[in-house]
């Protein structure tokens, strides 16, 4: 399919095309220029001078591990019988006929990654996916991360049943432990691999198995925080164990922005349009965004839904343009910056040839983040997924 009479805002070093077209082959981008394409094949769009962009990326959120409209039958984010799950897998618990699948395709969102709940000091495995599909298998990208959470939300499930963790220390160690008895058992089976007639292997530890692409580096560590505090201590454990790290969250983040701008660490930042509900959520400020930016640190913009519904993800970014963050810095936060947060960003996030045809349209003098706008057209994988021009 071929866009024509577009304003294509690639997210790549050809910045801002102000008058070109793009072509889809095969669920792919095959081409992007400026100018008027040599020939206009009988299914081409023309854009009008409406603004072409990729779509839209929520790099946390829980979407089809806790279903709209129901309670425990459908919330299947956290395994809390455990404070440390990390061989869990959020793609096991998706059920991709959720209708919030289909408001996030409208609202031009077309990729996510749904992850394991913060109510255990691990929770599992997060996965990003693509918002279109009937079947989890064939809608995933790839697993990019092991879920951690500091702070409040563990310390809270545990506290109610009097069992580990009911401090901060604890919620700590029980990573730490998580981890050091992860790094022996690759030890151990490196020992086994190089010299098996005088090592066993050690047994089988499926926790263990989970951690260790996250010790390889081959997989990121993403550490629930709001608190600076708690921030810092995610940083101290990465550090330890030489992990990749990213913030979900980073409530507080405007509070030592040139702290985690120094130790390289991006943040997803998040939710924004929302009430201070619990005490760790008490420096909220539209600021945060914006300050953090401003020091050099790399930004995603999520809604952790269910807590904001998906389809509000624009919205949020718009509400940290309020907080002073410039609106193509928001929209870089949608698109190409949460997709190389995730890792995904061979695959999405820009409009390059090769990449996946994941597209969105916007009318002529529309501001893709307003909240009366809405994509005229949605591709997911070079599928139309709406149409309205």
């Amino acid at each position: 399919m071929l866009i024509y009479n577009a304003r294509i805002i690639t997210m790549t070093e050809a910045g801002i095309i102000e008058n070109g077209w793009l072509l889809t082959e095969g669920g792919c981008i095959k081409a992007v220029s400026e100018g008027v394409p040599d020939s206009l094949p009988e299914d081409s769009i023309d854009a009008q001078g409406g603004t072409v962009l990729p779509g839209f990326i929520d790099a946390h959120t829980h979407l089809g591990i806790i279903e709209d409209g129901l309670d425990f039958e459908g919330d299947d984010c956290n395994e809390s019988t455990d404070p440390f799950t990390p061989q869990m897998r959020a793609i096991d618990g998706i059920n991709p006929f959720d209708r919030c699948f289909e408001e996030a395709r409208m609202r031009g969102i077309t990729a996510v990654a749904s992850s394991p709940g913060s109510a255990n000091a691990c929770g599992g495995e997060i996965c990003a996916i693509k918002t279109d599909g009937r079947r989890i298998d064939d809608m995933l990208v790839k697993p990019c991360g092991i879920k951690f959470a500091m702070g409040e939300n563990p310390k809270n499930v545990y506290n109610d049943r009097s069992e580990t963790p009911i401090t901060r220390m604890a919620v700590a160690a029980l990573i730490r432990e998580g981890l050091y008895k992860a790094r022996r058992y690759v030890h151990d089976m490196d020992s086994y691999y190089s010299d098996s007639e005088n090592y066993d292997p050690p047994e089988y530890d499926i926790k263990c198995e989970a951690l260790m692409p996250l010790l390889d580096r081959k997989m990121k560590a993403f550490f629930h925080c709001h608190r600076a505090d708690d921030i810092c201590t995610a940083i101290r454990i990465a550090k330890e164990f030489s992990l990749d790290p990213v913030i979900i969250h980073g409530t507080e983040g405007w509070k030592i922005a040139d702290i985690i701008a120094e130790q390289k660490v991006p943040v997803i930042c998040g939710p924004i349009i929302c009430d201070r509900c619990k005490p760790e959520m008490k420096g909220l400020e539209l600021k945060n965004a914006s300050t953090m930016h401003e020091n050099g640190v790399k930004l995603a913009i999520c809604t952790d839904h269910t807590v904001i519904p998906i389809q509000y993800l624009p919205l949020s970014a718009q509400a940290a343009v309020k907080g002073g963050l410039d609106t193509m810095e928001a929209l870089k936060m949608l698109t190409i910056n949460p997709a190389e947060i995730l890792g995904i960003d061979e695959e999405t996030g820009s409009l390059a040839p090769g990449k996946d045809a994941d597209i969105q349209l916007y009318r002529k003098g529309e501001n893709p983040l307003d909240l009366m706008s809405e994509p005229a057209l949605v591709m997911i994988n070079g599928k139309i997924c709406r149409r309205e021009v």
